[in-house]
């Protein structure tokens, strides 16, 4: 990578053409989108003609008009909502912004996207925006999404451990017949394991799941349900009391089994931004970022925190939002490792771990109607593209983590903030 501005002077308008990795196709190509693309045209104070332009320009650039989202079409099917809402009144309006373009290099997101965030706090979207344009300019982020599971964890209490060993030794040999018990349950679930784990009396068995394209948490609740209902009709010896979910899964919570291991979707993503682009883009340098990262990393340690991270949330909540995703998913899925170094060449490296990445494509909040627009400016909509979405979200939070380490590193984020998250 060229190492100063005399060498690397990009301009900050337009992208320059992706390189191709060795042996191999242009990314860019096989996403069928223009090499070259100029970035949204931004703004910091929303207007009505900022917002005209942005909806143009998604309209000529992706061919996608966001009908919903704009305000010229209108929700007026409640019925549609089943499965989604009870006691329904109305939608909460979030806004919505975008980023973007955001070169992704993955086994199934390749090419250019324009991320949809929908927030209320202002200066997310800009930071976001700043570090998708650095990741850009620097050829793109590779992300990729690593491995899969879901789980479902009941718990089952017996009057001693002997009764409780009986048991497992007989449910351990009925692998194959949960296996097919789920494939009856389900068209798209899988069961990949079943694991133990003993603590007195106490009995939890770990259902693990490939869900396909959903989320999967109901998927995985129903499969098990299924699988335990044989268990109490057939099994040699009966629990005292049982329950669907013993609190082991992790659903809905960070937990360190998760963080070591998965659930939904495993992401990682990296990318080395040339020294002159964090200077010229960023304000700041390679080693101050990386200062800051470590001095930051100490910190995290020191609180208790699982992972170490800067603020995955802020853009995984807004992403889940426009996406349709169960947002309330952010804290299990906002769980991981950001690492940040100086490379030889002096460079940055940075890069994201995302164990616990709960997304899906169908089901769930996916159909509705803005929602499925914002899927549809990925291009995740429907089935055979949760992994595509899962390595965009990697991508979304390492551009994020490089714009808020780069504002601290230079002492930049207060006046970010006063600048953009306050009413004038």
């Amino acid at each position: 990578m060229p190492d100063s501005d005399e060498t690397f002077k990009p301009d900050w308008t337009t992208l320059p053409p992706p390189s191709t990795p060795a042996g191999g196709e242009n990314p860019a190509e096989k996403n069928s989108r223009p090499n070259g693309q100029k970035n949204i045209p931004t703004e910091e104070v929303p207007s009505v003609e900022g917002t005209r332009r942005r909806l143009d320009f998604l309209q000529s650039t992706l061919q996608k008009y966001p009908a919903f989202l704009a305000g010229t079409a209108r929700f007026s099917e409640p019925s549609t909502l089943e499965g989604n809402i009870e006691n329904y009144i109305g939608m909460a309006q979030v806004p919505t912004g975008i980023i973007g373009p955001l070169r992704v290099i993955g086994n199934d997101a390749q090419g250019d996207f324009y991320v949809p965030l929908a927030t209320t706090e202002g200066a997310l979207v800009a930071s976001y925006q700043r570090g998708a344009k650095a990741c850009s300019l620097a050829g793109g982020v590779t992300s990729v999404c690593l491995a899969e599971g879901v789980q479902r964890s009941p718990l089952f209490k017996f009057n001693d451990l002997r009764y409780l060993m009986e048991f497992l030794a007989w449910a351990l040999g009925q692998v194959g017949t949960f296996e097919e018990i789920t494939r009856q349950q389900s068209r798209y679930a899988r069961l990949e394991s079943v694991k133990t784990n003993i603590e007195g009396n106490h009995l939890i068995l770990t259902f693990e799941y490939h869900t396909g394209d959903a989320a999967g948490q109901n998927m995985v609740t129903l499969c098990t349900d299924a699988i335990c209902q044989y268990i109490l009709a057939e099994a040699p010896v009966k629990p005292e009391f049982w329950f669907i979910e013993g609190n082991y899964s992790g659903d809905k919570k960070a937990t360190a089994l998760s963080f070591s291991n998965v659930r939904g979707k495993k992401v990682t993503a990296e990318i080395e931004l040339p020294q002159v682009l964090v200077s010229d883009l960023l304000k700041t340098t390679p080693e101050a970022i990386a200062q800051y990262w470590r001095s930051s990393t100490l910190g995290t340690i020191q609180s208790g925190a699982i992972g170490a991270q800067g603020h995955y949330a802020n853009g995984l909540a807004a992403l889940f939002i426009a996406t349709g995703q169960d947002v309330t998913c952010v804290s299990e899925a906002a769980v991981g490792i950001t690492r940040m170094e100086v490379t030889h060449d002096g460079n940055l490296y940075a890069s994201v771990t995302l164990p616990n990445l709960i997304v899906g494509t169908v089901g769930g909040g996916t159909s509705l109607p803005t929602q499925r627009e914002c899927l549809e400016l990925l291009d995740c909509y429907g089935a055979g593209k949760a992994k595509k979405l899962a390595e965009i979200c990697g991508a979304t939070v390492l551009a994020g983590e490089l714009s808020i380490a780069a504002a601290l590193s230079a002492g930049h984020f207060t006046s970010a903030h006063q600048k953009y998250g306050r009413k004038k």
